[in-house]
């Protein structure tokens, strides 16, 4: 008897249940996810500026924070290595607080390579499991991933201009809309009355 199949199924029974209970929230949240997604479609450079900033300010905070704890630790000596990884982070995060368009070609670069590796990887997976079900799925979608990361690499820089942004609302759209269904179909099998 296996017994850890039995929780996984209750996360995702739970999930259901807190989802049915507050479906209006589901619906609305994933409207919202589904509106911003469409924003930063229409607007990919700015959304990926955005992205740039927020990740820019995310360093830079985190490098402080190590930083004060190399010194809690005694920087100059068990923590003198956290000392300069903090102060890295530290000049990666003010970078791209300072020169967000650098920085988000950066994010675009490593995003280029990202799925072009995947998209590699992907394909070999998806040869090795062939002929067993799915294969075919895996191997489509390895050659769009690799294909992506070809066309950002190819058009880079001007990629940098829409790439992340692009990206990120098509993510955000996928996930409203999911939500946004999730939501709609949960209310209709609410029993009336209950």
């Amino acid at each position: 008897m296996n017994t850890a199949n039995p929780i996984p199924q209750d996360i995702a029974n739970n999930f259901i249940e807190a989802v049915r209970s507050h479906s209006r929230i589901a619906v609305v949240s994933g409207g919202i996810m589904l509106l911003c997604g469409v924003l930063a479609v229409a607007a990919p450079l700015a959304a990926g500026l955005s992205i740039t900033l927020l990740v820019g300010a995310l360093l830079a905070a985190g490098g402080i924070a190590q930083c004060l704890l190399a010194f809690r630790t005694g920087a100059f000596g068990r923590g003198l290595l956290v000392f300069l990884v903090g102060v890295l982070t530290i000049i990666a995060g003010v970078f791209m607080l300072t020169q967000p368009l650098e920085g988000l070609a950066a994010i675009t670069l490593f995003l280029a390579i990202y799925f072009f590796a995947t998209g590699i990887v992907e394909l070999v997976a998806a040869l090795q499991m062939r002929p067993s079900i799915g294969w075919g799925w895996l191997c489509f979608n390895g050659l769009v991933t690799l294909l992506l990361g070809l066309v950002i690499w190819a058009q880079f820089p001007v990629s940098g201009a829409w790439a992340v942004g692009l990206l990120f609302g098509i993510k955000l759209m996928m996930g409203g809309w999911w939500l946004l269904f999730l939501g709609r179909s949960v209310q209709g099998a609410v029993k009336p009355g209950a």
